[in-house]
């Protein structure tokens, strides 16, 4: 009887590889997932610390991935090796902070578009992997689809006074790039641990973020609209994207994967213009042509019979 259960535990903890293509989409998803990010944060309201969003939305986000976990009989999945559970903590910690840090000290414009650049650094980070191919097409796409997040929010770049150490903002936002894209990058090196164990990264983020809202920001007490937005959060951007980029990076294109990345403030963009949230320009439109091309680039060619 222990026998049996423990290997129907053992191969719960297991999937089949997903293929390649499947992956990648799979990634892109969690792409598609950020670029709600700034319309639930808009419709949350700025008067909640960051930290003390992040520890809510974190919850969240850990507790979705634990409850699609045990509903397909996958918990033991969830367990984490320590390297895996260590690297989580960093990618989605580490960022957090360095991140909240770069828009405290920088414009918010710049330190966006400077954070955004994970995207390319996980193109070119990529080609250090065993078994991947890196191509110019992937640079000049992933050059690309900076151009696109640079236009996007051109006409603010300067426009924020009274930033004094914008420069270590605009440090801050550059290590948190390299975060992510590290992290990115070395999940694929850890790809026999499930996706699941990500919940465990999430809720150390969780507790680690409360700490820091305690020790530095203080508790605000949420609104009834401000506990939805950070549940939507907490379910999409934040609980089901990182796992479904951590399936991307970890069996996924990873150098393809890294240009689609920039879809997302095109997303983002486009979103917050469909429900009224800002003014439609023509920048969106060269900005998603853009990325169409970039994408279209960097694709993987298809070998022919």
């Amino acid at each position: 009887m222990d026998a049996t259960s423990n290997t129907a535990q053992a191969a719960s903890a297991h999937r089949a590889p997903i293929p390649g293509r499947t992956a990648t989409l799979i990634g892109f998803c969690a792409v598609m997932l950020w670029g709600t990010l700034a319309t639930l944060t808009t419709l949350k309201g700025g008067d909640i610390p960051p930290f003390q969003s992040t520890a809510i939305t974190f919850a969240v986000g850990g507790a979705t991935i634990a409850l699609y976990a045990i509903a397909v009989g996958r918990s033991r999945a969830m367990v984490p090796t320590l390297p895996s559970f260590l690297l989580g903590i960093y990618g989605l910690f580490v960022f957090h902070v360095l991140y909240f840090a770069a828009l405290k000290f920088a414009p918010p414009a710049e330190a966006g578009l400077i954070a955004s650049l994970w995207a390319l650094l996980t193109v070119l980070f990529s080609g250090f992997l065993p078994g991947v191919t890196l191509s110019y097409r992937h640079v000049v796409g992933a050059l690309m689809g900076f151009t696109a997040a640079a236009l996007l929010v051109f006409d603010k770049l300067g426009a924020s006074a009274g930033h004094p150490d914008a420069l270590l903002g605009f440090s801050f936002a550059f290590a948190s790039a390299v975060v992510w894209a590290t992290y990115s990058v070395m999940s694929r090196t850890i790809a026999a641990v499930p996706s699941e164990s990500v919940a465990p990264a999430c809720f150390a983020t969780a507790l680690l973020a409360l700490a820091c809202n305690l020790l530095f920001e203080g508790w605000v007490a949420p609104s009834a609209p401000q506990w939805i937005a950070m549940v939507f959060l907490g379910l999409g951007p934040i609980g089901a994207a990182f796992m479904l980029w951590d399936i991307g990076m970890k069996q996924g294109n990873v150098a393809f994967l890294g240009v689609l990345g920039y879809a997302s403030p095109v997303i983002s963009t486009a979103l917050l213009i469909l429900l009224g949230l800002a003014a439609p320009t023509w920048v969106l439109v060269v900005s998603v042509t853009l990325i169409m091309i970039a994408a279209r680039l960097a694709a993987p060619r298809r070998r022919k019979a």
